[in-house]
This record gives C-alpha cells, structure tokens and sequence, in this order.
C-alpha cells in the first residue's frame, strides 16, 4: 500500500506527529518535517511499526533530506499544567516555529489540533501510516524522546526507562510502588492503578 507523499499536492506541506502521549514519566516530544517531492526511503513508516535500529538509522536520513525539521519538548511539569493533549498540540507548534520554511498546509496526526498562525490544516488519524511527512515527524520525535530517556536513565536506573521509555510497564509501576514517584514523572497522571491519591 505505502505511503502517500502529500495530502495536497504542489504545495509545501508540513507533517507533524508527537511521542510519549501515554507515558507515565519524561517530556512529550513533538516533531515537524518538511519533505521534497522526491523524498524516498525503503524503511519509512509509522514509527510504532519500525524497530528501534531501523528508527535509529532513519533519523539522520531524514535530518539529511528533509527540506526543514524541528523538534520540541515539552516537559512532564507542562503536561501537568495543561493536560496531555494540550502540551501535545503545544508540542507541535514549537516545533512548526522551528521550521526554516513556512508551510502552506500542514497535516497533523490525530484527530486534535489547534490553528497554528493562520496555516490551513487537516487533522488525520493514524496519520503516521499514510503520510511520508507525518511517519518522519513520528521518527524524529520517538528518537529523541527515547534517547532523552536513556540519559535519565543513568540518573534513576530503578525505573528501567532505558527499556520502558516512561511507558506503564508491570516494572515500571512496581518501581514507583517501591522507590516513589521522580521529579520525571506526570503527577497529573494516575501512575498506579490503585492510586487514590499520591503525596507528592
């Protein structure tokens, strides 16, 4: 099936995507990637379908050929401020601002987003599967998500985000039974299940 280049043709077109939505700890990462009409790569997909190598060795290529990229965190007291889908969305406009070419349009991955300038927009949902732009901004933004988490890691090594990405594993919530929650974990999040209420 593949691929599609562009959701409207003849026209610079931004895709944009986050990661670690669903975490229990660490930033959400949002990305935004400009592509050329020639832009081609064998493993290009939705970022969820490829393995951590293939994503690893797709970042430079498409830091290398994009046309413009930018990269954003917003960090875990954020996500506590704004909610979730907030600090998404604001994710996604830090990281159009970095864009060195303004899009003409800009597709989103999801179904939530926010005006961002006047720029016209469409809303996709599993976006990272269809679009090459978007499958990009979801690379760029599970790469450096997951390579900040390996650098906490080093920090709090009991929570075994060098494996779990923040995610809410069995071990990762055994973790914050045992040892608590970090200055890296969502407090507006439930990081239990049986959590009632925390005290932070």
């Amino acid at each position: 099936m593949g691929l599609k280049k562009f959701f409207l043709k003849n026209t610079i077109e931004a895709g944009t995507d986050e990661a670690g939505r669903g975490c229990l700890a660490g930033p959400v990462v949002a990305a935004a990637v400009i592509l050329p009409e020639n832009f081609k790569h064998p493993l290009l997909n939705d970022s969820k379908q490829l393995t951590e190598t293939q994503r690893n060795l797709l970042r430079p290529y498409i830091e290398k050929n994009a046309l413009a990229f930018g990269v954003s965190f917003i960090s875990e007291k954020k996500i506590d401020e704004i909610n979730i889908l907030q600090a998404s969305i604001l994710g996604m406009h830090e990281s159009l601002k970095k864009l060195t070419i303004i899009p003409k349009h800009i597709i989103v991955d999801g179904n939530k987003f926010k005006p961002y300038k006047s720029i016209p927009y469409t809303t996709v949902v599993k976006g990272d599967a269809k679009f090459m732009s978007i499958a990009a901004a979801s690379v760029l933004a599970k790469t450096y998500r997951d390579e900040f988490m390996l650098r906490i890691d080093t920090e709090y090594p009991n929570y075994f985000w060098n494996k779990n990405k923040g995610y809410p594993t069995k071990q990762h919530r055994d973790a914050i039974r045992e040892f608590g929650a970090t200055k890296y974990h969502r407090k507006s999040f439930k990081l239990l299940p049986e959590q009632l209420k925390l005290d932070f």
